[in-house]
């Protein structure tokens, strides 16, 4: 089903709908306080006319009265609208933050292997201007709107000219908006990409730190920032003449309006048409107006951030997840058996197959090692089989369910492994063990601890298995990482662990005690691993060995050693 395009203002309708209740009683306070403001220059003119007379009078005791009672609830209303505001913007924050920490695990690989993902998550800043923009809008614009709406139609009240007039004026506004406004969505959208390339180079910047402190002589930092600024401020340029076209219409407005008006009124006090009490409340009338329109033109720079901040936000939001429906394997304890028939993929724009017609059957609480030379597509068939890609052909079958049909969340709640993807992130060792998964209690980490030879690392620690680790594991060393994912590849005895060919990195100590582990006879778990190591390859019933994706054999290791390519694939 082809997925519907939304443009800035689609998007925008969209988020006023989640909280239409909340909008709906702002635009009601709304109408309440414009009517109470209009209701003003009335009184005025009520109290003008009771003070011509020259006497006081009860009659203008209470007209006063009500006159402030009426600014005290316009008052009222204000607040009222800036409560509701204030837990709009709110339910934006962290409506935003669990959306994007919902949808972020779940994004189909496919639909950012062209993308850097954390320079992605920047767009969740521009929540912070949408929350803002939002309430200016709701409180400001529609205020203003309404305000310019009623004041008008009084106006219209005092004479039948003003009908007219207030008609062309509507048009008028209506003309600067259609012909400014679609320009100057598009500066802002580019304005805003070329902010997000230069935040993103000066992430490169700051990730790579020693490469380019270690570079000695080189301007290329400097260099690129100024090419991604110069974009930024031609378009930042590009827009602001857009916002000045508009403001000087809003300056031409302003005189065309006040002397029309100015004109229109004096003449009818002068033929008598209207009284001077009538002529002082439409001129504070025009004043409202004015202001109102005033408004409208400035607010329209929130506008086009809150557009932009929507559809940048929508750059993540529309990527495609995995479903998260389909089969739910059983709650068994045994190893999940994989069997793959003419499997193959490609990735986009590349011609090459990664993986060709590849076949084989792993029964449940079996192992099976992959083997093959560099860029044969080993490690990508781990990924395949931990179902991080979809758009393969052929099958993968597991515990005789298509993987296509499977659950994702479902089916990786069943795996442990250690594939290139995974990494350390800021959070407690214990978290970086568990993953928060509910059925892995605090034995299970202890357990996994030691069998990876972590034991004295933790114990060397203050804080213990609560102790703040960085992202991507800085300051620990590598093979210190290294133990830390193949703990949590291991804990909670998953049905399945799959295992890229990190061994070479342990202490051979650390290497037996793990392998003794993992293959031990009291263990049901189905293992698939990557290793081009003939002792690590020797301890697996069967071994698969690719080259440049396709398959060269599927068999035991003994009975693969007769072939003409065995040495060349295996080492020691």
């Amino acid at each position: 089903m082809k997925r519907e395009i939304l443009t800035p203002l689609k998007r925008f309708v969209n988020l006023l709908k989640v909280d239409k209740q909340d909008i709906f009683s702002i635009y009601v306070y709304a109408l309440f306080n414009g009517i109470l403001s209009l209701s003003i220059p009335l009184g005025v003119q009520a109290i003008i006319n009771f003070i011509t007379v020259g006497e006081v009078s009860t009659s203008w005791i209470i007209l006063v009265v009500l006159v402030i009672l009426g600014i005290a609830l316009s008052g009222v209303m204000q607040i009222m609208q800036l409560v509701i505001t204030e837990n709009l913007q709110q339910k934006i924050f962290t409506r935003s933050a669990f959306e994007f920490a919902y949808r972020i695990p779940r994004i189909k690989l496919e639909a950012v292997d062209n993308q850097y993902v954390p320079e992605l998550v920047n767009r969740f800043f521009d929540t912070l201007g949408l929350q803002k923009g939002l309430s200016k809008i709701i409180m400001d614009f529609s205020s203003a709107s309404l305000q310019v709406l009623f004041g008008l139609i009084l106006l219209s009240l005092y004479h039948p000219f003003f009908i007219m007039f207030s008609l062309v004026l509507l048009l008028i506004v209506y003309f600067i908006f259609k012909f400014t406004v679609p320009n100057g969505l598009r500066t802002s959208l580019k304005e805003s990409s070329y902010k997000y390339e230069v935040a993103h180079w000066l992430e490169e910047v700051a990730r790579t730190t020693s490469t380019f402190k270690l570079a000695g002589e080189t301007n290329l930092p400097l260099r690129k920032t100024d090419e991604k600024v110069q974009g930024y401020l031609t378009n930042r340029k590009a827009h602001f003449k857009t916002l000045l076209i508009q403001y000087i219409n809003l300056v031409g407005f302003k005189m065309l309006t006040a002397a029309g008006l100015l004109v229109i009124g004096g003449l009818l006090v002068i033929n008598e048409q209207m009284n001077i009490g009538q002529f002082v409340a439409s001129e504070i009338i025009i004043i409202l107006v004015l202001s109102s329109v005033e408004k409208l033109i400035l607010s329209m720079e929130t506008i086009y951030d809150v557009l932009t901040s929507a559809e940048k936000i929508g750059l993540v939001t529309d990527l495609e997840l995995e479903k998260d429906k389909g089969e739910r394997l059983d709650s068994s304890d045994a190893g999940l058996s994989i069997k793959a028939k003419s499997l193959n993929y490609s990735f986009e724009n590349n011609s090459a197959p990664t993986i060709k017609d590849i076949n084989f059957d792993l029964k449940s609480g079996k192992s099976l090692c992959v083997a093959g030379s560099s860029g044969s597509g080993k490690s990508f068939l781990l990924q395949l089989v931990a179902g991080l890609y979809d758009d393969f052909t052929g099958s993968i079958v597991v515990n005789d369910y298509p993987i296509s049909t499977i659950c994702k969340e479902n089916l990786r709640t069943h795996i442990g492994d250690n594939l290139s993807k995974e990494d350390i992130f800021k959070g407690s060792l214990y978290e970086n063990i568990s993953l928060g998964k509910s059925f892995v209690t605090q034995e299970n980490v202890h357990e996994v601890i030691k069998v990876v030879g972590l034991s004295d690392f933790v114990e060397s620690l203050s804080e213990g298995y609560h102790t703040q680790l960085l992202s991507e594991g800085k300051n620990l060393p590598k093979s210190i990482k290294l133990k830390i994912i193949l703990a949590r590849a291991i804990v909670g005895f998953p049905r399945l662990i799959l295992l890229e060919d990190n061994f070479k990195q342990l202490p051979e100590l650390d290497k037996e005690r793990f392998l003794n582990y993992i293959f031990g006879s009291d263990k049901k778990w189905t293992i698939m691993a990557v290793s081009n190591d003939k002792e690590i390859a020797s301890k697996f019933e069967k071994v698969l060995v690719l080259d440049q994706g396709n398959q060269l054999g599927f068999d035991s290791l003994s009975n693969l050693s007769n072939e003409s390519w065995f040495n060349q694939i295996f080492i020691k």
